[in-house]
């Protein structure tokens, strides 16, 4: 039994599980396919992001492709995920989903244990025969934010936010703002933490007073804040992971969102149908695993349309302006 456990609505008879999806008060008992997959979480679904679009891949996987689901939350140690695996693999539970990069190297370290199983991680590094991580390419992303902030700062100042100092977005944000206008000033900077809104928002008013009028905060356990507060400011803020545009259009110029959701699906039906390969998959715009968001009123149809046209050409040429 897992110590996380509760029950939230429906109960599948004669399985013991996590946590219980009940999308909708939707009675999982239903599912009819002999197939069985788990989500395990390092934090909790309520994020508002990250977390929240894993647990909306696990509902597409229910109701796209019958399979039975379930997940448990805060699962964060060796320890702890093996004692789930042992759990699901009582359970006849074949395919297992580890929500983050953490799980890739446990993944890998417990595969062989598991040999009736698949893995299946984001943007770690695997290598055992049974275990794949999916890897979003996050330069592309972060490169057209960078291109769209650099065409609409007033103040010549942008800044990115970064969780950790290896993320690609950061970068790929830099690089476009620099290749789309070289005068404008790009502050980069990175907290060391996917969830510290104090650090997050601290960082955010150095930025500002360095005259930063537009921020892309790339870390989905502070996103909300950050933009937020933008927002009191009358500034600007590109969205991160989902699309933010909700919470103000007339903040959110765009955002750069990771179908994450869709990933879920795509990589459940491909094992279903036995096609599911092992090791580092990386994916893009191209397989649309990535796209442009809602984009504010406040852009020009013109500019719109430029980012537009530029998104397009990489995805057929894999090529980015002015290459």
């Amino acid at each position: 039994m897992f110590s996380n456990r509760k029950s939230i609505g429906a109960i599948i008879v004669g399985y013991t599980v996590f946590l219980l999806l009940s999308a909708c008060s939707t009675d999982m008992s239903t599912a009819s396919s002999d197939y069985k997959a788990a989500l395990l979480l390092e934090s909790t679904i309520d994020d508002e992001g990250w977390n929240n679009k894993g647990y909306h891949g696990l509902l597409n996987i229910q109701s796209e492709l019958d399979m039975e689901v379930m997940y448990e939350e805060n699962i964060s140690s060796l320890g702890a995920v093996k004692t789930s695996l042992d759990t699901l693999q009582e359970e006849g539970v074949g395919l297992v989903f580890g929500h983050g990069k953490i799980f890739a190297k446990m993944f890998d370290e417990l595969s062989e244990d598991y040999a009736d199983m698949h893995f299946v991680s984001f943007n770690g590094e695997v290598s055992n025969e049974n275990v794949t991580s999916i890897h979003f390419d996050g330069y592309a992303m972060g490169y057209f934010a960078g291109r769209l902030s650099g065409e609409m700062s007033d103040s010549n100042t942008v800044g990115v936010i970064a969780a950790q100092e290896w993320q690609p977005e950061a970068e790929g944000f830099v690089e476009g703002v620099q290749t789309k206008d070289a005068s404008v000033e790009v502050i980069s900077s990175h907290i060391e933490s996917w969830d510290d809104k104090e650090k997050a928002l601290h960082t955010l008013n150095d930025m500002l007073d360095k005259g930063a009028d537009i921020i892309y905060p790339a870390g989905d356990g502070f996103h909300i804040e950050v933009i937020n507060k933008l927002k009191e400011e009358g500034l600007y803020a590109i969205g991160y992971v989902g699309d933010q545009s909700d919470l103000g259009e007339s903040t959110v110029l765009t955002s750069t969102v990771q179908h994450v959701d869709e990933m879920y699906r795509m990589a459940a039906e491909k094992y279903q149908n036995n096609e599911l390969d092992s090791g580092n998959i990386t994916v893009d715009f191209q397989e649309g695993a990535i796209s442009m968001g809602k984009y504010s009123p406040r852009i020009p149809e013109e500019v719109q349309q430029q980012l537009d046209e530029e998104v397009d050409e990489y995805k057929q040429t894999g090529e980015f302006p002015n290459e």
